[in-house]
């Protein structure tokens, strides 16, 4: 059986931490290496799972990882391997979802590859064409099916209209154009945190794009980019978890490197459950003083949180703010546009004590505070599984979290990081089984 986490809830959470780089930076920089045959050192790689197997991925295509400690790699792409036989590398692409970032890579380096579907978070459908309509734009041939073909003499520039802001297809699309010929304009170009770190990363590698952080993005292509040593901004959305974290535990943190700017609509989202936290520097403080009021709109309406591009609130924060909500006094609406399975763990809250009506697949309607209870429940995927963590931190009683790989996916060593502030959770073997 997997590991699983024993938690004891009901302890305010104090003292220090500092977060790990950010996870959806790693994926599109560790494929990114791709694109060119000299060293390139990447600094502040979070230790989770995800990351562990993009880097097995690009040993299978070639590539040569050393690491330099838990946190640096050194890879090096001498010889480039196209996976013409998907079977080969089929476990490996169906394991992450970021896996189709090597996509752009190999067709700009080789013009030719095969792969399998990519997996990831069983989140609702996550359709990948906004990737291939853009690599048809810069002239690349695509074959649709149970394997996708593509096929490029030569990537060409082009002016392209992203059919919607898609992080992983702007990356993809940028990692073809950096060595395509000519010029590329990326219109609707998504400009998260990430996207700007991989921008920033190809720009120190050689490469000519400007717009970063913008929804424009135009592309000098050039004819190859050379080595780098790059460092990963802090991950905001594992900042924004344990802002939540200190609030629902009535604790105190203070969080080291908190890339503070990239949490100004955190802010203001958290300040409407009546969560707030001081900036100093590049730190943040979460004091305990926390009023927990959720702020109504104008005429006192009922408030609505949603997600959507950036700059605008994370998806991958929806889960984290709606179990921050269900300590918070008032009623509120959380409307995820993005994904129309996300919000299905809430039937794991209300067994807790939660009083949530899931109005239907893309929103939910929380009426705070709810005194929560320890309960038995399985984590369905990354940011679910650090939600539900946070209700089991926040309730009273011991609750059982299992199918915790998938909060190892995207949080490193996390109950080695919230003991020392209080939490009392353990990380059982798998071989024992424990029941409450």
């Amino acid at each position: 059986m997997p590991d699983y986490f024993v938690i004891d809830g009901g302890n305010p959470l104090r003292g220090e931490i500092s977060p790990s780089g950010n996870k959806n930076a790693a994926l599109p920089t560790l494929a990114a290496t791709l694109l060119t045959d000299e060293p390139v050192i990447l600094r502040n790689l979070p230790a989770i799972r995800d990351v562990a197997t993009m880097g097995e991925l690009l040993e299978t295509l070639g590539v040569e990882v050393t690491h330099l400690d838990a946190h640096t790699w050194r890879l090096q792409t001498r010889s480039l391997i196209a996976p013409e036989s998907p079977e080969e590398v089929s476990q490996l692409f169906r394991a992450i979802r970021g896996s189709i970032l090597v996509t752009g890579p190999l067709l700009a380096r080789l013009g030719r590859l095969a792969i399998p579907a990519p997996g990831g978070d069983v989140i609702g459908r996550r359709r990948v064409d906004t990737h291939f309509l853009a690599f048809e734009a810069l002239g690349a041939e695509v074959e649709d099916g149970a394997v996708y073909g593509l096929r490029a003499s030569r990537l060409h520039g082009a002016d392209i209209l992203l059919d919607e802001a898609s992080v992983t297809g702007t990356e993809n699309a940028v990692m073809a154009a950096v060595l395509a010929r000519g010029t590329t304009i990326i219109r609707n170009a998504a400009s998260e945190p990430h996207v700007q770190d991989l921008c920033l990363m190809l720009k120190s590698m050689g490469a000519q794009i400007e717009g970063v952080g913008t929804n424009l993005l135009v592309i000098q292509g050039v004819d190859h980019l050379h080595g780098t040593d790059f460092t990963l901004t802090s991950d905001h959305i594992e900042v924004g978890s344990y802002i939540a974290l200190a609030a629902a535990t009535h604790g105190e943190l203070l969080i080291r490197n908190a890339a503070p700017q990239y949490l100004r609509m955190v802010r203001m989202i958290y300040e409407r459950l009546g969560v707030s936290f001081e900036i100093r520097d590049t730190d943040l403080f979460v004091p305990s003083n926390q009023s927990l009021r959720i702020v109504p709109d104008m005429g006192n309406a009922i408030p609505s949180i949603k997600d959507a591009p950036w700059p605008a609130f994370p998806a991958d924060l929806m889960s984290i703010a709606l179990v921050l909500a269900t300590q918070c006094d008032g009623v509120v609406i959380f409307h995820d546009r993005m994904f129309e399975s996300r919000l299905f763990f809430v039937d794991k809250l209300i067994p807790m004590g939660a009083r949530i009506v899931l109005c239907d697949p893309h929103r939910a309607l929380i009426y705070g505070p709810s005194r929560l209870h320890g309960d038995e429940m399985e984590s369905p995927d990354i940011r679910a599984g650090m939600a539900l963590l946070l209700a089991a931190l926040a309730a009273e009683g011991t609750s059982v979290i299992r199918n915790i790989r998938q909060i190892d996916r995207g949080y490193e060593r996390i109950e080695e990081k919230l003991r020392p502030l209080g939490a009392r959770i353990t990380r059982k073997n798998g071989t024992t089984c424990e029941t409450i």
